[in-house]
């Protein structure tokens, strides 16, 4: 394919709709590195996540994950205040496809791994947890890390071209590559959801004395579904409107699907903003180191809120 064959397909037919996305994602960058510095900092200064006896080397590669996100969005921005879908280059347009692989697939990876570990440590308190064991060991990350890209071969080899109407949808590749991506969102999604209402309903079993640990378990899931159903869901939702209207022979209709796809999938980027929530809610050590460093204030307040609670019990 020749570089101006190449250029046309990658321009858009709305600039000034894209020039909005790209405003989108400053934001999400403006926003997302102190976070993101701040919450490493955390993990690594304050924490020393490799040597702590908590879940913390899961939450330390969700940090990662959103690293590598924030790599790649400047060059989301360059692209989208040209007016242009993707990048002229093939070579750097699989590259960026690869860096949000590896974000979106080791962001859901590690949010089930972590769900999974409480749900069994609340749940199933006395049967052997195998997540004990290994997520003290980095071995078990790297493990995942180094799946995470077998899973990306089919897209990388033919990946979803917003402008590429009436084709036919048997090619192996195509078929494969969309059941990988549908899978790896749905299927968790539904782990995330059992986890959290068998956590819900241990907690209503439960006395007095040991709800408040159950209730704390509960919001940490939670938050972990919340995230989840905001960053990935609709950013599926919309793929699946893409495929259908690829088939249209309307490339209005195409091209209008594009355009929410794209805005959808800016928006879902997101997740390297909420999830600071998740570590907050899943570890009060985080979250009394990340306050006590950043915002003292915060943590005052917050302390003395704890001990009137514990005089009005």
């Amino acid at each position: 394919m020749n570089s101006s064959a190449n250029d046309s397909k990658c321009e858009v037919a709305n600039k000034s709709l894209y020039m909005n996305y790209s405003w989108i994602i400053i934001l999400e960058l403006i926003l997302g590195l102190p976070l993101n510095f701040t919450a490493l900092y955390t993990f690594i200064f304050r924490l020393r996540f490799y040597k702590a006896n908590k879940n913390m080397v899961f939450l330390f590669n969700l940090v990662l994950a959103d690293f590598l996100l924030l790599t790649c969005l400047p060059l989301k921005v360059y692209q989208f205040q040209r007016g242009k879908r993707c990048s002229e280059s093939l070579v750097l347009c699989k590259a960026m496809f690869f860096t949000q692989f590896m974000n979106r697939g080791a962001s859901i990876a590690f949010m089930t791994i972590i769900t999974i570990d409480r749900y069994l440590s609340v749940v199933h308190p006395k049967k052997k947890n195998i997540l004990k064991v290994v997520k003290k060991s980095p071995k078990f990350s790297i493990i995942v890390w180094l799946l995470l890209p077998l899973l990306a071969i089919p897209a990388m080899i033919n990946t979803l071209k917003c402008d590429e109407g009436n084709r036919p949808d048997d090619d192996i590749t195509d078929i494969l590559r969309e059941t990988v991506f549908f899978t790896k969102i749905l299927v968790p999604f539904f782990i995330l959801v059992f986890c959290t209402v068998r956590i819900v309903q241990r907690l209503q079993k439960k006395t007095v004395g040991e709800q408040a640990k159950l209730r704390r378990a509960v919001f940490a899931v939670t938050a972990v579904v919340v995230v989840y159903s905001i960053c990935f869901l609709p950013h599926a939702a919309s793929r699946i409107v893409l495929l259908v209207e690829r088939s249209s022979e309307d490339p209005k209709d195409l091209e209008t699907a594009a355009e929410v796809y794209e805005g959808i999938f800016s928006f879902s980027q997101i997740d390297c903003l909420l999830d600071t929530l998740v570590y907050c809610f899943y570890s009060s050590k985080f979250k009394n180191a990340y306050l006590s460093t950043f915002f003292p204030c915060f943590q005052t307040k917050y302390n003395k809120h704890n001990v009137n609670k514990i005089h009005l019990q």
